[in-house]
């Protein structure tokens, strides 16, 4: 009798472990669908399956993948991260009546990983629209005082930004053997954060080869990474509107601000009042402007240079952008900035209004 029961215990163990190790699976349950009657997979931004929810509003999915990878179930508007290998079978619960839009899933650790980090960055997420409240309810107070509130307020918003960015780089160094803390550190702003990114790409680098997702920000960070703080800038030579050549070398030995703009960019022609300011206020401590345009004819250049009172050397391929050295230096939007220190390296990236002021007020003091 002890024989038998133990080969009975024997066939349920290993009918518990039969698991397709050639696919995974999803199991999942919406409370409160309401009209929703399919659920979508994506993977990246494909729709690769579809599922109806049936009269208990469930639903299941089998897909095949390489290695672990990223999907996402659309659920009516809402959307939810998973992370799912071969072998994996995940149990995923939500409820459409819950406005925080909290979700259950069980049977894949990557996953459990990415919601327990969601939380974390939805509780940041609540501060930012605290500051946005109060923000709006400043300039609902006095519309005049719209650039005041926001100077008053932006130093609490950098705080909680730099806090949330601080947790979400530990937890992607918590977890670079999967990819959750690659999810996590996705989420920090790359320009704010461009070291510490370049860093953690390099850290991943041929981690996980068939995930297109990472082998995209890799290749993204090691492309950005000669131009990034820390990097000498990459030298060029081009002519003013008279037809002077002018090298960057030409400027070392001061604090430069390389300024990539346009006369047809309006951001740009919004920030050149403040770039007069701090180019008045510290041209005489060893800082100095040096503008390259991304105009395409010289007149509207040289135009925008008088009604802006841009009183520094300026420069242009007039290409726009199939410019070499707006290419050289990866620009993809504008403005963009680089300030060099006085032997030529990059020690600051894109500071615009306050934090230029800042910046200038700490290093030329």
């Amino acid at each position: 009798m002890k024989k038998i029961l133990l080969i009975a215990i024997a066939g349920l163990t290993l009918l518990a472990s039969c698991k397709n190790n050639d696919e995974f699976t999803i199991n999942g349950k919406v409370e409160n669908a309401g009209s929703i009657k399919k659920v979508l997979l994506y993977e990246m931004d494909q729709v690769i399956d579809s599922a109806f929810l049936n009269e208990n509003n469930e639903f299941k999915f089998h897909r095949a993948t390489p290695d672990a990878n990223f999907y996402t179930l659309l659920v009516g508007e809402k959307n939810f991260l998973i992370i799912a290998r071969n072998g994996e079978e995940l149990d995923f619960a939500t409820n459409l009546a819950d406005p925080s839009n909290t979700y259950k899933i069980d049977g894949s650790e990557e996953s459990e990983k990415i919601r327990d980090f969601n939380k974390l960055s939805n509780d940041y997420g609540k501060i930012y629209q605290q500051i946005q409240e109060e923000y709006n309810q400043l300039v609902a107070k006095n519309p005049e005082a719209k650039e005041a509130a926001y100077n008053s307020l932006m130093p609490k918003f950098q705080q909680n930004m730099d806090a949330f960015s601080k947790e979400a780089l530990k937890f992607g160094e918590e977890n670079k053997d999967n990819l959750s803390g690659f999810y996590a550190v996705g989420t920090i702003d790359q320009q704010r954060y461009e070291q510490e990114l370049i860093k953690y790409a390099e850290d991943i680098k041929g981690k996980f080869p068939n995930n297109k997702a990472v082998e995209s920000f890799v290749t993204r960070m090691m492309t950005i990474k000669p131009v990034s703080v820390g990097q000498p800038a990459p030298q060029f030579e081009l002519p003013t509107p008279e037809g002077k050549l002018v090298k960057l070398s030409d400027l070392k030995g001061k604090y430069v601000l390389l300024d990539f703009w346009a006369s047809w960019c309006a951001p740009c022609r919004q920030e050149n009042p403040n770039l007069v300011k701090q180019h008045n206020k510290f041209k005489d401590k060893g800082f100095t402007v040096l503008g390259v345009s991304l105009d395409k004819a010289k007149e509207p250049w040289v135009k925008a240079i008088k009604d802006d009172q841009l009183a520094w050397t300026h420069v242009s391929e007039l290409k726009e952008w199939d410019g070499a050295v707006s290419t050289q230096y990866k620009v993809e939007g504008i403005p963009a900035s680089f300030i060099l220190d006085p032997s030529g390296k990059i020690v600051a990236k894109n500071l615009r209004g306050v934090e230029l002021e800042n910046f200038l007020d700490k290093t030329l003091k």
